[in-house]
C-alpha cells in the first residue's frame, strides 16, 4: 500500500487572549491509500485541528505535511487552493451547502471551479446523486431536503471530482442514529468500491465502530493507534 498522508513533527498553537493553547504537539501520522480511519478524542483534543491541517485549511507552526505526494511546506495560497480543489474532498458537520442552489447544482459546483464542461458536470452530478440515494431530488434546494439528505448531497459533492482523499469533520453530529448509520455504510461502500480514502474527525462511537483504524488524540498528542480487521 502507498502512503497518501504523511505528517511529521506537526505542531500547532493558538492564542486565546493571553493564553497559548497547544492544539497539537509533535504529531507523526501516516495514512495508507484506501484507508477508512477515525481521528477520535474528546472536544478540544486536537482532532479537528489535525484534520484541518491535513486539508490545507490551516498551516502548522512546525513540522511537515504531505498529501498524495505533495508537500505543503513550499506551496503558496493559490497552489494550496488548487490542491484542495483537485485532490481533497470535504464533508462538514454543518453540510455547508449553498442555499440558493439545487442539489445537482451544489454537486456540480466543484466541477465548475475545475473547468469541467457543463454537459459532463450535469451527467456526473446526477450519477453520483443516484449513487447516494437521491435520484429524483436533483432540483430540490437544501431547505427542501432533510438533514440526512443534505449530508448525502455533501458526500456526493465531496466525491464527484474524484479526489484522492475525503476529510469528514463530525459528519454524523447533526443526524439521528439510523440516518448516520446509513450514511456511514454508504461511505464505506464508496471506500471499498472506489478506493476513496476517508479520514473522519469524530467523538461518535458509531463512526469509530465503522472505522478500520482509530487514532485516539488526547491533549494534542496521539494517545493510541488501533487497526481493526472486522470491516
Amino acid at each position: 500500500m502507498t502512503t497518501i498522508v504523511s505528517c511529521k513533527g506537526v505542531s500547532k498553537t493558538y492564542q486565546q487572549g493571553k493564553v497559548t493553547v497547544n492544539a497539537l504537539t509533535n504529531v507523526d501520522l501516516s495514512v495508507e491509500t484506501g484507508g477508512f480511519m477515525a481521528l477520535a478524542g474528546p472536544s478540544g483534543s486536537g482532532k479537528t485541528t489535525l484534520l484541518n491541517l491535513i486539508g490545507g485549511l490551516d498551516n502548522p507552526d512546525s513540522g511537515t505535511i504531505q498529501v498524495d505526494g505533495q508537500t505543503y511546506t513550499h506551496l503558496n495560497g493559490s497552489q494550496m487552493a488548487d490542491l484542495r480543489l483537485h485532490r481533497i474532498g470535504f464533508i462538514f458537520q454543518a453540510y455547508n451547502l449553498i442555499p440558493v442552489l439545487s442539489a445537482v447544482e451544489n454537486v456540480e459546483y466543484v466541477m465548475l471551479l475545475q473547468g469541467v464542461a457543463a454537459d459532463e458536470r450535469r451527467e456526473r452530478a446526477r450519477e453520483v446523486l443516484d449513487t447516494v440515494g437521491l435520484s429524483g431530488k436533483y432540483d430540490r434546494r437544501p431547505a427542501e431536503l432533510s438533514g440526512g439528505q443534505q449530508q448525502r448531497v455533501a458526500v456526493a459533492r465531496a466525491i464527484v471530482a474524484h479526489p484522492s482523499i475525503v476529510l469528514a469533520d463530525e459528519p454524523t453530529a447533526n443526524l439521528d442514529s439510523k440516518t448516520g448509520e446509513s450514511l456511514l455504510a454508504l461511505m464505506l461502500q464508496m471506500n471499498r468500491e472506489r478506493s476513496v480514502t476517508f479520514i473522519f474527525s469524530t467523538h461518535d462511537n458509531m463512526v469509530m465502530d465503522f472505522a478500520r483504524r482509530i487514532v485516539m488524540i488526547r491533549d494534542g498528542r496521539i494517545d493510541s493507534d488501533q487497526n481493526k480487521t472486522d470491516r
